[in-house]
């Protein structure tokens, strides 16, 4: 164990340093770059860790298969590694039963070969009922993407991350999109747009949605996919900082869409498997907590230990408690009664934020909520019209409007806080916004606003941005009246938010081409807003 100071002092450091990986089985020319410093990694491709006020949960996958499960040495201990894959290729370390807000000193070994990687830190959180006075949240969305088509380039993300970084959080929320491989849905998109995927498909090999992906060819299919948009990406940047990392649609390997020939939601079989495989061989599931029901769908029988893969929760003492959950997973399309998230997350979600008992609570849907551009799979009723507007004259098709009830209970459930601002962060929308939520349908909320944040993408680039691909940018919705300090902004970057007993305050960051890239390393925030209590 060491102090909190010298943490921070050797995240600063990590963070100035040069990034490379030493990757050899991952393919493309990014292989030997991204892994964040001088740090020893001995065989490791990536690592991410996951923690709670008394649990590690680490993710890693190693340059070749081991013959030997390897073995995390932590404090006086040694955690062997379970095996995700078939090939040996990925593993994962469970260290339970540790000290809350306590420093541990880490490392890897291979007994089998005699190499290890150099020791790093990582700390627990505070207990529930600590009183901790400070936390800081690096956030962002939409970080995956191959840079082949139409996605930012590796290097300029990697450069992204590190700004991030070098302002020493003590966790990080990667909001869903970590995967873009529309197999299915691509077919719907414009010739012009299809060519590039095409290639890429052809190149990497197509997932046969026939087959389970561990044990077949789409085991090495999906390795490849995931490697050269995840892995190389963060290698082991993210050693020392604890990371969420909801998922959303493209993480089952498809877009929300609804045609009459198709409707990619709700997820069928092979979507739910190249989702679930992605998570469990390279992010971390959500961990248990006391206060979130341990059947919750997506959590209990084949995660183990009562890992949630869709609904989390991040609390951090008595100061803060932020709700995570996707909203793609388990959407019904049963018209007034359907719903983005079965109702008993929503029982949770109510539970929680009536329960008042943190100085701060967010929601963290993996749907933006207080902006649309149109997209099907969203709150909203709204589609773009003949006039080049988003409104509801058009209907939008196979869209159920209990989405939009649900919605509303959400917002109502916020606003009714009586000792917290009400405060909803998501991803998905390529775009960094904030604005106030005044008027929601028949709500009216002017005596208690509902904050909502768009954290900003990591990834997009031209086609990815909705301008472009949807031929509107991100705007409130006709049923709602918001306060937009932040008008939608359709750039790269992501938000830096500080989290004291008093107040949120939240800086956005943002880069867009063609800046140049040296830029990132010391650009500062394009605006900084206050949600006081």
């Amino acid at each position: 164990m060491t102090s909190d100071k010298s943490r921070r002092d050797f995240l600063t450091l990590m963070a100035a340093l040069p990034c490379t990986l030493t990757a050899g089985s991952l393919r493309g020319a990014h292989a030997a770059e991204g892994s964040g410093d001088d740090w020893n990694q001995g065989d490791l491709a990536h690592l991410i860790p996951m923690v709670n006020h008394n649990t590690f949960l680490v993710k890693t996958s190693f340059r070749q298969a081991l013959q030997a499960p390897p073995r995390l040495h932590i404090g006086e201990s040694y955690i062997a590694g379970m095996r995700t894959d078939t090939e040996g290729r990925f593993w994962q370390f469970h260290a339970r039963n540790l000290q809350p807000d306590t420093l541990y000193e880490l490392q890897l070994e291979q007994p089998d070969s005699g190499t290890r990687t150099d020791p790093w830190s990582l700390k627990t959180f505070p207990a529930p009922d600590a009183a901790p006075d400070h936390l800081r949240i690096f956030a962002y969305t939409c970080a995956g993407g191959n840079e082949k088509v139409s996605f930012l380039n590796m290097a300029d993300r990697r450069r992204l991350l590190r700004r991030g970084l070098s302002f020493n959080p003590d966790v990080v929320i990667a909001n869903g999109d970590h995967i873009y491989w529309d197999q299915k849905t691509m077919g719907f998109r414009p010739e012009a747009f299809q060519k590039p995927w095409l290639e890429l498909f052809k190149e990497y090999g197509s997932l046969d949605r026939d087959l389970p992906i561990l044990g077949s060819s789409n085991e090495l299919i999906l390795k490849q996919i995931a490697d050269d948009q995840i892995a190389v990406l963060y290698g082991v940047t993210l050693r020392s900082v604890p990371v969420f990392m909801p998922t959303d649609d493209h993480d089952m390997f498809e877009n929300d869409e609804a045609h009459d020939s198709y409707i990619s939601l709700p997820p069928d079989r092979s979507m739910l498997d190249a989702a679930r495989t992605t998570q469990r061989l390279y992010y971390p599931e959500f961990l248990p907590d006391v206060t979130r029901d341990s059947w919750l769908p997506g959590s209990g029988p084949g995660r183990g230990d009562d890992l949630s893969e869709v609904f989390g929760t991040l609390r951090f003492g008595r100061l803060f408690e932020c709700l995570i959950y996707d909203t793609k997973r388990y959407v019904s399309l049963k018209g007034p009664s359907g719903t983005m998230i079965p109702p008993s997350a929503e029982k949770w979600l109510a539970a929680r934020t009536t329960s008042e008992d943190t100085a701060h609570l967010v929601h963290m849907p993996s749907t933006p909520i207080g902006w649309s551009a149109g997209k099907w799979g969203e709150w909203y009723p709204d589609l773009l019209q003949e006039d080049g507007r988003l409104g509801i004259a058009k209907p939008k098709p196979y869209w159920p409007s209990g989405w939009w009830s649900q919605h509303q209970r959400i917002i109502e459930m916020l606003s009714s806080q009586k000792n917290r601002l009400p405060t909803i962060m998501s991803g998905d929308l390529h775009a960094l916004s904030y604005g106030q939520i005044t008027k929601s349908g028949s709500l009216d909320l002017r005596d208690n606003p509902v904050h909502a944040v768009c954290v900003g993408p990591l990834g997009s680039s031209g086609p990815g941005f909705p301008s472009r691909f949807r031929g509107t940018g991100a705007k409130p919705p006709s049923s709602l009246s918001v306060d937009e300090s932040l008008k939608p902004l359709e750039k790269n970057g992501f938000s830096i938010i500080d989290v004291s007993p008093e107040k949120m305050t939240i800086r956005f960051f943002a880069w867009l081409p063609p800046e140049p890239s040296k830029n990132i390393d010391t650009m500062n925030p394009l605006a900084e807003y206050e949600i006081k209590r």
